[in-house]
């Protein structure tokens, strides 16, 4: 069937599964990066896609701060033990102990940036050549910059300015010893496609992402969630709200909305009026102007 007749979530389904075998053919030994998010859920449901009837031909990577949503790391496990296949976990939390990375002091403290270390480390602790991430170009400025095969030097570094052009789908994998890529197979997807792309395959996801009842603080115009990870500042204090996560990250960035939508139909329908980005709720990325961006350039997703 030609493209012309496909509709929007099939041509992107078709473009994102091709850049998975693409990487299946190109690199020895790629990982897929998993979080227990909505887009690497729908990663997960596009590389069975790509490579069935056969299991998945890489290792899932959680990087994980320790600063979880527990609905999240329960849904992790749960779903790669229905699917076999293989995890891989690395913690932050083993970078600091060893000395590999510096927890941060200071009145908010994260661990989001120091995942940079711990990925690094396992990339080259196991070798792998490329790592496939659910990043969108939608998501924040410096996302819209990326390449499907995003280039990284031997440091893990992103340099914007020397990436492949991109031409007739053909992507260059070519690298020298100890370089790798990040490979995006969810560019061109909105946030939207995401949720009507969950919603038509019937995916499971983690409760969190619909309307439930939890106690937030309100700090720069962000809703924080009631964890063991957050410190209340003074003048503040937690309240009961109804609420549900538009992204799912480390708990002492991400940032809840206020919502009533408990269903996929009424995800789909808020996101559809939304004024703000699903990231408008980061608090990482409330840091610079060019917080992304920074991230990126040391090795971050």
């Amino acid at each position: 069937m030609s493209s012309y007749h496909l509709t929007h979530l099939a041509q992107l389904e078709h473009e994102a599964i091709f850049v998975m075998r693409e990487v299946a053919a190109q690199f020895e030994r790629p990982a897929l990066l998993f979080s227990g998010g909505k887009d690497s859920i729908v990663m997960v449901r596009l590389a069975q896609k790509a490579f069935a009837p056969a299991r998945l031909p890489f290792p899932l990577l959680h990087v994980d701060t320790g600063h979880n949503f527990p609905e999240t790391i329960a849904f992790r496990d749960h779903l790669v033990e229905s699917l076999g296949c293989r995890l891989i976990v690395r913690r932050v939390e083993d970078s600091i102990r060893v000395g590999r990375a510096q927890e941060e002091k200071g009145p908010n403290p994260s661990r989001n940036a120091l995942q940079t270390v711990t990925l690094l480390d396992a990339i080259e602790e196991f070798r792998f050549d490329a790592c496939l991430g659910g990043a969108r170009r939608d998501e924040e400025k410096a996302r819209a910059k990326e390449r499907f095969f995003s280039h990284r030097d031997e440091f893990g570094q992103w340099d914007p300015k020397n990436q492949r052009p991109e031409l007739w789908n053909l992507f260059n994998g070519r690298k020298h010893p100890g370089e790798h890529f990040r490979v995006f197979p969810l560019s061109n997807w909105t946030e939207m496609d995401v949720w009507q792309y969950i919603a038509q395959e019937q995916l499971e996801i983690p409760s969190i992402y619909f309307s439930h009842r939890r106690r937030a603080v309100r700090r720069q115009g962000v809703l924080l969630a009631d964890t063991p990870f957050i410190t209340l500042l003074e003048g503040e204090a937690f309240e009961e709200l109804t609420v549900r996560f538009r992204t799912v990250g480390d708990a002492t960035c991400t940032g809840a909305v206020e919502s009533t939508a408990s269903t996929l139909e009424e995800i789909i329908q808020e996101v559809a009026s939304a004024r703000v980005t699903e990231r408008g709720a980061r608090a990482d990325d409330r840091r610079s102007e060019t917080a992304m961006e920074d991230r990126k350039k040391a090795g971050y997703f």
